[in-house]
């Protein structure tokens, strides 16, 4: 592409932004077609965006993949778009409270309680979504998978209640987030877009070093989701080293200290005292 053509592409893509126009190719449609027929379309769009969109491409086909694509040994996943996400996002844009009744951990129902929400998160380790949500009968912060949900209804909060819990939640939220820094071993510098695919899902910075060719990722990510990022070490081995997150790397030691245990390299005594000696290191 000479000059010219940068310059046209550029101002052509600028005035398409300024009018909020955006341009999609034969390709693009054709899977915009197929995805609004998924059952879970109905659930992520309203009836009226939805046949909208059915009606711009009307005269796109769907692409065949029967034959394309074949998935072996997949796991059950459940409804990735489930109805309650809809109804929750509107009353967090209103800032506004709710009714939510819900199920406990022995399957029993809750009588409604009134709460405000505070987001909408997806575990991607355990592949289900999750309610961060403010108990105002309680005054206590509260997370709750939204497949426990029986009901949700907005409800009228006075603003010194809502600003009070939002605080409330920010300061809990906060205290739940981790952060660790993973050090890309010079020598797989190559592989950096494989090792940032394994981390895609988190919030993340990255860092490089030219004197010693060096990338460091700065991963944040929550409690319940550590579990998730040493599966994600463990899958890179050798191409990654943990340099600070002290949880992080307790549990890649004593995984491979395991390891070696069962394999026979080291008794279980001995990893026990490799153990005690990297402690108090």
């Amino acid at each position: 592409m000479n000059l010219f053509e940068k310059i046209f592409s550029y101002q052509l893509s600028s005035r398409l932004e300024e009018n909020d126009l955006y341009t999609l190719t034969s390709q693009e449609r054709s899977w915009l077609r197929m995805m609004l027929s998924h059952p879970a379309a109905a659930y992520a769009f309203d009836e009226e965006t939805r046949a909208r969109l059915e009606q711009c491409t009307l005269d796109d086909e769907p692409p065949v993949l029967e034959h394309t694509l074949i998935e072996k040994a997949g796991t059950t996943d459940g409804q990735s778009y489930l109805p309650w996400l809809r109804p929750l996002r509107r009353i967090m844009r209103h800032h506004q409270g709710m009714l939510l009744g819900r199920l406990n951990k022995y399957g029993e129902p809750i009588a409604p309680q009134p709460g405000i929400p505070w987001r909408l998160e997806y575990s991607m380790a355990r592949r289900e979504w999750y309610l961060y949500w403010f108990n105002v009968t309680r005054f206590a912060p509260m997370i709750t998978r939204l497949a426990h949900l029986q009901s949700v209804e907005q409800h009228e909060m006075s603003n010194r209640t809502y600003k009070k819990a939002k605080e409330r939640m920010d300061n809990f939220v906060q205290m739940d987030r981790h952060k660790a820094v993973v050090q890309v071993v010079p020598t797989y510098n190559e592989e950096l877009t494989r090792i940032l695919h394994a981390f895609s899902c988190f919030d993340k910075k990255v860092e490089f070093d030219e004197e010693l060719h060096t990338y460091w990722i700065h991963v944040h990510f929550t409690g319940s989701e550590s579990e998730y990022v040493l599966n994600r070490l463990r899958f890179l081995g050798k191409r990654v080293k943990v340099v600070e997150g002290d949880h992080l790397k307790r549990r890649m030691r004593e995984t491979a200290l395991w390891a070696l245990a069962r394999y026979g390299d080291v008794h279980v005594e001995e990893s026990e005292q490799i153990e005690d000696e990297a402690f108090r290191e």
